[in-house]
């Protein structure tokens, strides 16, 4: 049998692997020196309780609601000749590069009691969202929703069309077409694209404290409490923050045959 000849130079094995260690040394780094014994008590405590409980809450509505209106777009984005559209995929995903703090005056400059919505909302019914949970949301959503939009809108620009256009031909209405072939057959991206939205949700820090504030039990997230903690007591922040890389590393390696063929329109 012929040996495979190796198709790269060797050199390149040393950027890559001062790649790999920055990727993967503060990870290391941050597990070693965890507080591991202190485990139970850091999770017991009433502050990482509330913080926990309202970043599930709070994640978990904004997935849902990401779902409501994020199908609907990267449908309409992939399947119809609407003017601009590559104007408007830009946009709608703009906030996966924004640095968070951005998003967060962003969202204070369109939604705060000065300005121009948010005066209306707080002048005619009495409704201020900055600081308050439902600003929690809606900045997770703001940051969260465009990994749904992106993923979905990619895995339907690459799927057959024959299938959706049999049913059709059939007599099919488009909503029955929509719901028992279109959608199933990009369920792999759709499911991915929910998780990454509620990961990227879960983990949401700048926007949030910007727009929403650290108010316990309100607005205090857990990424928020981490910060807030590693002032005062840096290894219960170490475990915290531990926490959230698993739940996040747990994601991405589940995820990972789902994700990629969806975001690379179906290349391995």
């Amino acid at each position: 049998m012929t040996r495979r000849r190796n198709v790269l130079p060797r050199v390149l094995l040393v950027p890559a692997g001062i790649a790999v260690a920055l990727f993967s040394l503060p990870i290391v780094a941050l597990i070693a020196r965890a507080p591991w014994a202190e485990l139970g008590s850091i999770l017991t405590t009433g502050d990482t309780r509330r913080a926990v409980g309202l970043s599930l809450i709070t994640s978990l509505v904004t997935t849902g609601i990401a779902l409501v209106l994020g199908v609907p777009l990267a449908l309409m984005l992939a399947r119809t000749r609407l003017p601009g559209r590559r104007i408007i995929l830009a946009v709608c995903t703009l906030s996966m590069v924004l640095p968070p703090v951005v998003a967060g005056v962003a969202l204070l400059s369109v939604l705060g009691r000065r300005a121009p919505i948010g005066r209306l909302l707080d002048d005619w019914f009495g409704v201020s969202i900055p600081f308050t949970g439902a600003a929690v949301v809606i900045a997770q959503l703001f940051v969260a929703m465009p990994f749904l939009v992106i993923t979905l809108e990619s895995a339907l620009g690459a799927a057959d069309r024959g299938p959706e256009e049999t049913a059709r031909a059939l007599g099919a209405r488009p909503w029955r077409v929509l719901a028992t072939v279109t959608l199933p057959s990009v369920r792999s991206a759709l499911v991915a694209g929910t998780v990454l939205t509620w990961a990227r949700a879960i983990g949401e820090f700048g926007a949030t404290i910007t727009f929403a504030g650290n108010l316990p039990g309100v607005t205090r997230t857990l990424p928020t409490e981490t910060y807030l903690t590693l002032q005062n007591d840096p290894d219960r922040a170490l475990m915290l923050a531990v926490i959230q890389v698993a739940v996040c590393l747990g994601v991405l390696v589940a995820l990972r045959r789902r994700w990629t063929p969806a975001i690379t329109g179906g290349r391995p």
